[in-house]
């Protein structure tokens, strides 16, 4: 065996055992990761699932500030989670991920965020309007 196998290296994440369902970044300064489910949707929630996964693919397009994308995009696997999970769906757990979900939107909608393009503003108020009414 060759002495360069034996000698650790630190250009990447090395994993000694199974990885599944994880997002790796470095040697960066800046990053946008998404991750979309494909888990099976509960009946019933199909229209939703569709409009929250287009909200995310959209999002790193969408000029947000960075902890205001950070926010959508948790809001958005929340409520993602809770119609794909293995367990029954709550209703009210979704009602409630859906007000987080709108209510981390709505400062951008509404031009309160400091620095929000006209752009990111009208596609918050899109999105809300989407989101509205179902689930």
């Amino acid at each position: 065996m060759s002495d360069q196998q034996n000698t650790p290296r630190d250009d990447g994440p090395v994993f000694n055992g199974a990885v599944s369902h994880s997002q790796f970044a470095w040697n960066n300064e800046t990053v946008t990761q998404n991750q979309q489910s494909n888990g099976i949707v509960a009946p019933g929630y199909e229209t939703l699932a569709e409009r929250v996964n287009e909200l995310l693919r959209e999002l790193p397009r969408a000029g947000l500030a960075e902890q205001d994308r950070q926010d959508t995009q948790q809001a958005a696997e929340e409520v993602l989670a809770e119609i794909t999970g293995p367990e029954p769906v709550e209703a009210g757990r979704v009602r409630r991920a859906l007000a987080t979900l709108r209510g981390a939107l709505a400062p951008v909608a509404t031009g309160v965020v400091a620095g929000t393009t006209a752009g990111a503003q009208q596609w918050a108020v899109t999105a809300i309007g989407g989101l509205t009414g179902i689930g």
